[in-house]
């Protein structure tokens, strides 16, 4: 059965350019477009690994990932954060929060590709995957 991926950004180009080239590699792509909407859906759709923006409207990025990792439900859910908040304390910030992934806009989107298929990878992995390292 194909992963879910959500993806969540405001820029709808963006959540397209993804989608299409997640679609193509065999996945199953479900679409947010404000932080707001992207928790809901993290909840409702119950997706295998989300691609979270930081700037959005309503909620951003920062808030929806705590708001997954504080819930025993999706506290495990892989994210990839893609943004173009690229300053040290951003790319921190992520990773502290919980982030899997830290990529910054402007992207190769094979090389988004690519990191969804070694996070999908590592959480197949019978030992548990994907390792989380607190900060």
């Amino acid at each position: 059965m194909p992963l879910k991926i959500l993806v969540c950004d405001d820029e709808r180009h963006i959540v397209r350019l993804i989608q299409v080239n997640l679609e193509r590699q065999g996945y199953v792509v479900i679409t947010a477009f404000d932080g707001k909407e992207g928790l809901e859906k993290v909840r409702s759709e119950k997706p295998d690994l989300c691609v979270l923006d930081v700037m959005m409207p309503y909620m951003d990025g920062f808030e929806v990932l705590k708001n997954i990792r504080k819930d025993p439900e999706t506290e495990n859910l892989p994210v990839i954060m893609l943004t173009a908040k690229a300053q040290d304390k951003d790319v921190f910030e992520g990773y502290h929060y919980g982030a899997d992934m830290y990529l910054t806009k402007p992207f190769n989107p094979m090389e988004l590709v690519t990191f969804v298929k070694r996070i999908a990878a590592g959480s197949s992995d019978p030992a548990g995957g994907g390792k989380r390292y607190d900060l």
